[in-house]
């Protein structure tokens, strides 16, 4: 099992065109014969399909590179646009800031607003416990044997331990490995073999947009909802930029972190964090699942 832990990732690489040419011989002194005309020189400017995607990828960048807290964000490619969603801290000063950023190609700009603030929802509380927080407990996880659980990687980071029970008592057992920010995901190893760890997933797929999806916490319970945007990278308020996450509009508060978004038997997120409650609804991300069992070489199960 691997223990390294995955880095930030950088920008797109940029595409090389690459070229045919074909070279014309003759012999010397050989009698001049008639030659088949030469076939017509292939283009070589992109496709227009290729120039749209390195538009995209430019504006996104650009969006990256302003720096402004409060923002999530996605390349809708079918739309041609980059989907800019801003929590309520975000000024129109910094919008337009960030509008400016992106220089000629704001047209390609879509901003839309989302009521509280995106921060990795995490509290002190029940559930899954770690030094004053509470997490939940994503998806058991297993390699060659040994169990574990996934979290979020903000969890991860901040309690070496974790419990069953808030007054510690009842331990669990350690986080051998976390990530965050770039990704957000930790694991957490099962030393207690009282505890059970039951499974029932038999899937880790990726998500799709429009995908009718289930989440639950330790904090709000279970709650429904669909996949609005995929490969989001999120500029957490005072929280660290995290990217390739999945969007939803399932609702979440503090310690729901860490906890598993589905599909029947498919896993497919842990939950990162979001705005909003589950009262007057919000937006909540969830780093892929699929990422993390690559990361640290495990199964769901």
């Amino acid at each position: 099992m691997r223990r390294t832990t995955a880095r930030i990732p950088g920008t797109a690489a940029l595409l090389a065109l690459l070229t045919a040419t074909t070279l014309a011989t003759s012999v010397p002194g050989a009698a001049a014969a008639p030659t088949a005309p030469a076939a017509p020189a292939r283009a070589t400017a992109p496709t227009r399909a290729t120039a749209a995607a390195e538009r995209l990828a430019a504006v996104s960048d650009a969006v990256l590179n302003a720096e402004v807290d409060g923002t999530a964000w996605y390349v809708d490619r079918a739309g041609g646009r980059v989907v800019v969603t801003a929590d309520s801290t975000v000024s129109p000063a910094a919008l337009a800031e960030l509008v400016h950023a992106v220089g000629p190609d704001a047209p390609a700009l879509t901003v839309q607003r989302a009521p509280g603030r995106f921060t990795p929802l995490l509290a002190a509380g029940d559930a899954v416990y770690g030094g004053r927080y509470r997490c939940s407990l994503g998806f058991n996880v297993v390699d060659s044997g040994a169990h574990y659980f996934l979290t979020a990687g903000h969890c991860g980071n901040v309690a070496a331990t974790w419990y069953a029970d808030s007054a510690h008592r009842t331990g669990i057992g350690p986080t051998v490995a976390s990530t965050f920010p770039g990704h957000d995901y930790a694991l957490v190893r099962y030393d207690n073999e009282a505890l059970d760890h039951p499974g029932g997933f038999s899937s880790a797929p990726d998500a799709y947009v429009g995908e009718a999806v289930t989440r639950t916490g330790s904090t709000s319970g279970t709650h429904t909802g669909t996949v609005t945007g995929l490969d989001v990278t999120v500029r957490y308020t005072g929280g660290g930029t995290v990217r390739g996450l999945i969007q939803t509009d399932v609702c979440a508060e503090p310690g729901d972190s860490g906890g598993p978004l589905y599909e029947g038997d498919k896993a497919l997120g842990l939950t990162s964090g979001g705005s909003g409650d589950c009262t007057t609804g919000g937006t909540t991300f969830y780093q892929p699942v699929n990422a993390a069992l690559a990361a640290y070489d495990v199964s769901v199960y």
